[in-house]
């Protein structure tokens, strides 16, 4: 441990002298003028942004019938308009220093300057391709350093300061320069992994002949192959021994089987519902008192999004262990019963086929699927009866078309004169009974 802490602090003093030499021989006496140049160009870039930027801001604001791609790379322009500004700044002025003076130190560090500004505006730019935006940050910080380094001529002292600052493990060492390339290789590989997985995963799921089950299985299994091989290649790219994960694996396992039964049940319970194809998105399922249509598979969960906007997260073993209904498992038909009841005095004949074509008027109701109507007893006042009636699109909701079927039959009962009977009692109070109790209050009143 001793040994190491000596490297480092000698790493760092040969650093700091490097720096320091460097940072001598860019800013001699002589360049001293060229320092006022570019401090002069950034502060007129400056000054040109904060004028010209507000009315550029309110402009592009005018434009919103424009294309989404032109106006992006308008705002992404908007954003950087310092740094453009400062980068032809720059350049204008190494050139007038160039036709003034003939030799290149007259205007090396104004040139050095505006290659570098050049450079990070091009990064700054570049990076824009990355949605993520703490990645972005990280990438974007990462090449400016890396592109102001090796321009100054310090990326391969910094490089071998970072190879010297190490841990060491017995015969295993871990350099900082290690960590970063690992970092940026394994970055680069996620990248280029997600970007495949996506693209992949559009055509996917855009061809017809695979179902969604299918589809779905096949992005999952693409993602966690993709990312899997960019993690690995990853680490075997910076030298790390893969042997070594032996044990770690080892120990992965005994853990899963301890403390991540639920989320190793749910993700093996996610790949058997992909493969039995038992529910795909667009099913309309009921679990207990949740019903609606399944939005997407996840690799732990299914999203279940119910009529009133509720999205509900149902772990994939409650499917697999649960009774689930399944209202567009093997067909897309559904047959939805009501019930209702009309008095005694009506022919149920004529019940029977007003309630048949009341239901056939509702729109959502299948015309080619025959509605029926039967008679299920008969009640205290009224004979009941039972109406069914097929739909093929339970997602839109089942409480809606029932209303409708209702309303549909109050019209048609109405008219053809069918009524439909509510309990009714009648109370008779007897001319004696009723005089009584009168006539004992009047008394006890006397009494008093």
């Amino acid at each position: 441990m001793e040994n190491e802490i000596q490297t480092t602090v000698a790493a760092f003093s040969d650093l700091f002298a490097v720096l320091v030499k460097a940072f001598n021989n860019l800013f001699l006496p002589s360049r001293y003028g060229q320092v006022i140049v570019i401090l002069g160009c950034f502060a007129v870039a400056w000054a040109f942004s904060r004028w010209i930027g507000p009315r550029i801001h309110e402009w592009l604001r005018s434009r919103e019938g424009w294309p989404k791609w032109r106006l992006r790379t308008a705002l992404i322009l908007h954003k950087r308009l310092r740094l453009i500004a400062f980068v032809l700044l720059a350049w204008t002025a190494a050139g007038i220093l160039a036709y003034l003076f003939q030799f290149p130190s007259r205007r090396y560090l104004v040139t050095l300057a505006a290659t570098i500004a050049t450079a990070l505006l091009l990064v700054s730019i570049a990076v824009r391709l990355i949605s993520n935006p703490l990645l972005r940050r990280m990438i974007t910080w990462g090449l400016w350093i890396y592109v102001t380094l090796y321009y100054l001529g310090l990326a391969d002292e910094v490089s071998g300061f970072l190879e010297r600052v190490a841990i060491e493990f017995g015969s295993f060492r871990l350099s900082v320069l290690t960590v970063i390339k690992a970092l940026v290789v394994t970055g680069v590989l996620f990248t280029g992994a997600r970007f495949v997985t996506q693209s992949s995963s559009r055509r996917i799921r855009g061809n017809p002949d695979i179902s969604p089950s299918m589809q779905e299985l096949a992005v999952k299994g693409l993602q966690i192959g993709l990312y899997s091989a960019a993690f690995f290649i990853g680490l075997k790219a910076v030298g790390f021994d893969l042997t070594g994960l032996a044990v770690l694996s080892g120990a992965i396992g005994v853990g899963l089987g301890f403390g991540l039964q639920k989320v190793v049940s749910n993700l093996v319970s996610g790949v058997i519902i992909l493969l039995d194809k038992s529910v795909k998105p667009g099913d309309v399922i009921s679990l207990g008192d949740t019903f609606g249509w399944i939005e997407a598979l996840g690799a732990r969960y299914v999203s279940v999004v119910t009529r009133d906007g509720k999205e509900y997260l149902i772990p994939n073993e409650d499917l697999i262990t649960g009774q689930v209904v399944n209202w567009s498992h093997s067909n897309e038909f559904v047959r939805i019963d009501i019930f209702f009841g009309t008095s005694y005095g009506d022919d149920p004949h004529l019940v029977r086929k007003v309630a048949i074509e009341a239901a056939l008027s509702v729109n959502r109701v299948l015309k080619n699927r025959p509605a029926v109507c039967h008679i299920t007893g008969f009640g205290d006042s009224s004979v009941d009866y039972i109406l069914r009636f097929w739909i093929t699109d339970p997602s839109e909701g089942l409480t809606n078309v029932r209303g409708n079927v209702y309303l549909a039959l109050w019209d048609a009962f109405k008219e053809h004169g069918i009524s439909i009977p509510f309990p009714q009692r009648e109370v008779r109070m007897l001319e004696d009974m009723a005089a009584e109790p009168v006539e004992k209050t009047a008394k006890a009143g006397a009494a008093d």
